[in-house]
């Protein structure tokens, strides 16, 4: 019963974010907003509606860990599988925009978060710094969506959803809005649930639960809108929705979920020591395969996937006590990360080197 549960949960999950991101873009492409801004934000925070109704929940329920764990579990996923798959199905250009603008944002949050997380708590003054960064967010992104219409972005955009040029009524797309949030609201309380009897049954910690299971199954969104967008071509919306979605995450989830949690959201000693510094590194780690040519090859993507098999592979092995996870990790420590930072940077010197000579 428990497994059905979940699995429903997922499906509510999935059909509430569909109808959200639907409903949302329809309406505000009819009262007249860009397609870019819908995609940096009312896409990327459609398709991370899960996130937010499943950490707010867990804030209210108590359960922080799965609060806290869902978000960095969500951005680490985001970046790593969905882009790397992405990309391997389809090399992914973007535009300079994201890689000036939106990704050394989203490095720039990334470590904000990990600051006021370093003290063990991120307490309900700073969730009202997060949120009130969001709103910040938005609207730099309305101000710039006024002051350059990107005709090229708006036609490239339309043709992600049929009939978002027809629009419909404004009624049929509240509908919409209104159904996709009451099931997020319902698949997240399923989720949440049965991801505590999950980690129960399993001898592991909720925190486990939720940089993993709970922190992929909220991303199901962001996967289907990212790997759509590469297989028609649109792949600048690919890479914008999981960046705009990381940059949501944290400002909006963890801060709504820290302003409505009783005590703050308390952080766990495993994640302030490995879970954080992965999602800030792999933050770090997009803006130079971005600016090599504005895009992530197949070879990128293939490594991208690679890591998050790797560190899903370690919270795992972690969880259930592994004797040789020391050499594991060192391993990873000493040859593996150190030749990618080193192949990244050999690529990025020959990108340089090629623009200056052009």
């Amino acid at each position: 019963m428990t497994v059905l549960l979940f699995v429903l949960g997922l499906a509510a999950l999935v059909l509430g974010a569909e109808l959200l991101v639907r409903g949302a873009s329809h309406l505000a492409r009819a009262m007249g907003v860009s397609p870019l801004v819908v995609g940096l934000t009312v896409v990327a925070m459609g398709t991370s509606s899960p996130e937010l109704s499943v950490s707010t929940l867990a804030a209210l329920s108590g359960e922080t860990g799965i609060a806290v764990g869902n978000v960095v579990g969500s951005n680490i996923f985001n970046v790593l599988f969905i882009l790397g798959l992405a990309a391997i199905v389809a090399p992914l250009t973007v535009a300079q925009r994201l890689v000036r603008i939106e990704v050394p944002l989203m490095i720039g949050v990334s470590a904000l978060f990990a600051i006021m997380a370093w003290d063990g708590d991120v307490g309900r003054r700073e969730g009202f710094v997060l949120v009130l960064g969001l709103f910040g967010y938005v609207a730099y992104q309305v101000f710039e969506a006024r002051r350059e219409r990107d005709r090229a972005v708006l036609d490239e955009y339309g043709s992600r959803y049929d009939g978002a040029r027809r629009g419909g009524s404004l009624l049929l797309q509240l509908g919409a809005i209104a159904a996709g949030l009451g099931l997020l609201i319902v698949g997240s309380k399923w989720l949440v649930e049965s991801a505590i009897v999950f980690a129960q049954w399993l001898g592991v910690s909720e925190v486990v639960i939720g940089l993993t299971v709970v922190a992929a199954g909220t991303s199901l969104p962001e996967v289907a809108a990212s790997l759509l967008a590469s297989l028609r071509g649109e792949r600048d919306i690919a890479v914008g929705n999981v960046v705009g979605s990381g940059i949501f995450n944290i400002l909006g989830v963890a801060g709504i979920a820290a302003l409505l949690a009783p005590d703050g959201l308390p952080v766990a000693p495993g994640i302030l020591g490995f879970d954080l510094p992965v999602m800030l590194a792999v933050a770090v780690a997009c803006l130079p395969i971005l600016f090599t040519g504005y895009a992530i090859e197949r070879w990128e993507g293939a490594v991208f996937l690679g890591y998050y098999v790797a560190y899903t592979g370690y919270v795992t092995l972690n969880a259930i006590g592994y004797p040789g996870l020391p050499v594991l990790g060192r391993v990873m420590m000493w040859f593996v990360v150190p030749l990618t930072v080193l192949t990244l940077g050999i690529v990025t010197v020959r990108a340089v080197r090629t623009r200056s000579a052009g």
